[in-house]
């Protein structure tokens, strides 16, 4: 038998099983490599590598009482480890997902009160006993926390046997209540109600995809959560997965639910603890956990049987994973509902161009909500020509956004500013000499934030005071932070407007699902008069007395040569601008842009998506780019740059060549040096109909390894740094 490990390996390792009762595929064992045990997964997939002798086999130790990896599980490892170019024990160590997994958990020992008097009463042990005598039984943590007394006080209760001790399951609490989808809902609109209805229609049977593409505020949500309820009433053990591109969002989406089901759904992303991710995991496994709403990784989560998959904001980048195992949740969502013959809604104010294009040529169905919910209108959008404006140095927010502000302030409503630069400058520079301060093994820049008084770099976690002096010409007080960010934002809000609160929503302030939860509710609480925020404001907020935004720098994501930039800019503001006027209250847009004329700018201030779409894919597919081509990006890197530009070479002499193939680079990466690696790329554009993998398959065993450069393959690549 094979049992596959969770190690960056590509093949299963054969062993010997017991032939009385060999353990069946999908089995979690435990097995002898080298000179450790290892546990991992019986397989079932095509074979890699060449047959053992039986002979030489090792025997398969214990098997787990765990329950087994299920089928549809099991072939989608495969899949996505074919598809990225993964090894497939990297792409299965992803299904596992937690170490706990393996590690019994211990009962919990709680205390309750048998009826009897202690030996001698003391105050201490009378609040202890008070909070048992009506509540329920407490471990001794909880007993010492509640009573303000030592643990000590109530392990000597127990020894003269006032307390009895009682043994929990410890995942008990962590079991998820069974949702009720014949709760009633909200009512629908007539579009809403067309849309469920026609949601509710792909669970009669098999896998269909469709994009349900709403303008922002039209209750997509809503909508969805109809075909989820018909999803949980068609069959007693249906699944439901539901993807979020963010942590920040997840909180949110899981009151919406309990409301809506009365029972919240198992959540799933990275800032749950160990022993709580076991738990989800193994309430997945036995059918318990019937919704699951999570970030890219629960896809990988062993759904005893899946009946409906939801990608909401499916356009969103965050959907993506650039480390390790390299894909994009999106596309194996699709994949992932294929095997499990299920339906896949892909939601979306700004749909992907990818998704467009497979509406457009019928490979997906569209459902569309045309218009906001509840009568609220669409804002209005103009844009701020900073070409016209003159702005006192050092300031970056124009004489009518400042206007607005103060406008919007004084009809005590709320304005958001979004500027998607995180810290307060994006560099630090020396006035005397024009030095960029920055470490001398990564080009990626530090940023200046002012609130710690420190440089950081967002790609790793480097971190220096700000310095005093210049480190290239020693000048003494000449580094000085140049350009914006959102923190630099806020202070000149707050300068302009001293009485006004102010608030910085950023990946460096709101760092978990909690943290973001509480800062959502300061705004629904109108506790802020201003949201200063990054790209985190854009995702799937609703805020009733939010009547402004302002974006300070348009123009800021157009730059840099991403093929996908105008795309990504129109996404992220349209997204942003849709925060405004959702409840009765008009809202409106205004926008800071050197290029008004932009086809982007255009399109946000005419309200016409449509014609951005078109434009864009016809510059795309004369050009032959996805979704009309396809990409391969191979990045290497190491820590000694002549041997990374070597082993560059060598690829590029084997590099393929032929009809429909167009080979760029080798080429320093735009950040030449990450954490003391130096990196070059290569890009492979493809037609389509070409077999992308198989063509960088052939690539790669043409050139032998080599020691100390590491390859990563980047199937359809969505950054270019």
């Amino acid at each position: 038998m094979r049992v596959l490990l969770p190690l960056a390996l590509d093949l299963a390792y054969d062993y010997a099983a017991a032939p009385e009762a060999p353990p069946g595929p999908g089995r979690f064992v435990e097995v002898p490599l080298g000179t450790r045990r290892r546990i991992g997964v019986v397989w079932d997939g095509e074979r890699r590598g060449e047959r053992v002798d039986p002979a030489r086999l090792r025997p398969v130790g214990r098997v787990l009482e765990l329950p087994p990896l299920p089928d549809s599980t099991r072939r989608f490892i495969d899949w996505v480890a074919r598809y990225t170019m993964a090894p497939l024990g990297s792409v299965l160590r992803m299904a596992i997902a937690t170490p706990a997994l393996f590690q019994p958990s211990r009962p919990a020992v709680t205390y309750e009160w048998t009826g009897a008097a202690p030996e001698r009463q003391t105050a201490a042990r009378r609040r202890v006993l008070d909070l048992l005598r009506d509540g329920p039984p407490r471990t001794a943590a909880e007993l010492a926390e509640l009573a303000s007394v030592s643990a000590g006080v109530v392990r000597g209760l127990a020894d003269q046997g006032v307390l009895r001790t009682i043994e929990t399951d410890p995942d008990a609490a962590l079991r998820p209540a069974a949702p009720r989808p014949d709760l009633p809902g909200p009512d629908l609109s007539a579009d809403q109600a067309a849309a469920a209805a026609h949601l509710r229609g792909l669970l009669d049977g098999g896998f269909r995809a469709v994009l349900l593409e709403g303008v922002t505020g039209s209750g997509k949500t809503e909508v969805y959560l109809e075909a989820v309820a018909e999803a949980l009433r068609r069959a007693p053990g249906a699944q439901v997965l539901v993807l979020v591109p963010e942590i920040a969002l997840t909180n949110q989406l899981l009151e919406r639910f309990e409301r809506r089901f009365g029972a919240a759904p198992v959540a799933w992303h990275s800032d749950l603890t160990g022993r709580a991710r076991r738990a989800a995991w193994l309430d997945v496994a036995a059918g318990r956990a019937r919704v699951v709403v999570g970030a890219r990784s629960a896809l990988f989560l062993p759904f005893a049987d899946l009946r409906l998959v939801v990608v909401d904001e499916e356009h969103d980048q965050a959907y993506k994973q650039e480390e390790q195992v390299v894909y994009h949740a999106r596309d194996m969502a699709v994949v992932r509902g294929s095997l499990a013959s299920c339906p896949v809604v892909l939601v979306s104010a700004t749909p992907s161009l990818e998704t467009m294009v497979n509406c457009w040529t019928g490979k997906y169905e569209r459902v569309e909500l045309p218009s906001r919910h509840g009568g609220a209108s669409l804002p209005e959008i103009a844009a701020i020509d900073m070409r016209h404006e003159t702005l006192p140095r050092g300031r970056w927010i124009s004489p009518r956004l400042e206007a607005a502000l103060r406008a919007t302030a004084e009809a005590g409503e709320q304005s958001l500013l979004f500027l998607n630069r995180r810290g307060y400058a994006p560099a630090a520079i020396c006035r005397a000499c024009g030095n960029r301060v920055q470490r001398d093994n990564c080009s990626a820049p530090l940023v200046v934030h002012r609130f710690g008084d420190r440089l950081q770099c967002h790609h790793c976690d480097f971190s220096m005071p700000m310095p005093r002096q210049c480190p290239k010409c020693g000048a003494e007080g000449t580094i000085i932070a140049y350009g914006p960010g959102v923190e630099r934002l806020a202070e000149e809000v707050g300068a302009l407007f001293p009485d006004l609160r102010v608030a910085v929503m950023a990946s460096d302030t709101v760092r978990t699902a909690r943290e973001a939860q509480a800062f959502v509710e300061r705004i629904e609480r109108h506790e802020l008069d201003v949201v200063v925020g990054t790209q985190l404001v854009t995702k799937g907020h609703h805020f009733p007395m939010l009547t402004l935004v302002g974006i300070v720098d348009a123009d800021l994501g157009l730059s840099g040569g991403d093929l996908r930039a105008a795309e990504r800019t129109y996404q992220q503001l349209w997204q942003v601008a849709g925060r405004a006027g959702r409840a009765e209250r008009p809202g409106r847009v205004l926008i800071q842009t050197y290029m008004p004329e932009h086809p982007v700018m255009r399109a946000l201030i005419e309200g016409d998506g449509p014609a951005f779409y078109r434009q864009e894919a016809a510059q795309r597919e004369e050009a032959g780019w996805p979704p009309f081509g396809r990409l391969a990006a191979l990045i290497l890197s190491g820590a000694h740059e002549a041997e990374v530009a070597a082993h560059a070479r060598a690829l590029a002499a084997a590099a393929p060549r032929g009809e429909g193939l167009h080979m760029m680079g080798p080429a320093p990466a735009p950040f030449a040096r990450l954490r003391g690696r130096f990196r070059y790329r290569f890009l492979l554009r493809v037609r389509k109909g070409v077999d992308i993998q198989a063509t960088v398959r052939r690539w790669l065993a043409q050139v032998p390894e080599k020691t100390g450069v590491k390859v990563v393959v980047d199937i359809d690549p969505y950054s270019f740094l």
